[in-house]
């Protein structure tokens, strides 16, 4: 496995700490058994959700008239490493790997039942104004708070 995001893969797995916890489900799987390939995606999605709200990153609501900018994903990949089942329990491993003006990059890595790793990815952040769509700087103070959860995570 060599994504390009992993320089060296045992000091890559180091860094993460938090973890979501997810059962494959039927309804997720081919006619083989196999995960379907898009439910990486909504997996990543709600390990992402259990770790902003563990570390008590705010996800403000565009639908907020007051909020002048919220998260949103601006790149998703995923690398698959091996294949995932029905009824496998999952444990999706989330940290913050690097912080922008306006962005942060996020990545994943899940294991199976057997601490066997099937899939990776990473993904980026960009922190936007609902009413503009344009991206907007993270402030110096909400940034210097993101590195340390960064560094205190790895």
């Amino acid at each position: 496995m060599k994504a390009k995001y992993i320089e060296n893969l045992q000091e890559w797995q180091k860094d993460f700490s938090f973890y979501s916890e997810v059962r494959v489900r039927f309804s997720e799987t081919d006619m083989y058994g196999h995960m379907n390939n898009t439910v990486s995606f909504t997996y990543f999605e709600q390990a992402r959700i259990d770790y902003f709200r563990h570390l008590d990153i705010l996800m403000p609501s565009a639908v907020d008239e007051g909020v002048k900018a919220i998260p949103i994903v601006a790149d998703l990949q995923c690398d698959y490493v091996k294949q995932v089942f029905f009824d496998d329990v999952l444990r999706i491993y989330t940290k913050i790997a690097n912080v922008g003006n306006s962005s942060m990059d996020i990545h994943y890595l899940a294991k199976n039942q057997k601490n066997e790793i099937c899939f990776t990815g990473r993904g980026t952040i960009v922190q936007m104004d609902p009413r503009t769509g344009k991206s907007v700087p993270i402030s110096e103070e909400e940034r210097a708070h993101l590195i340390s959860l960064a560094i205190i995570s790895q």
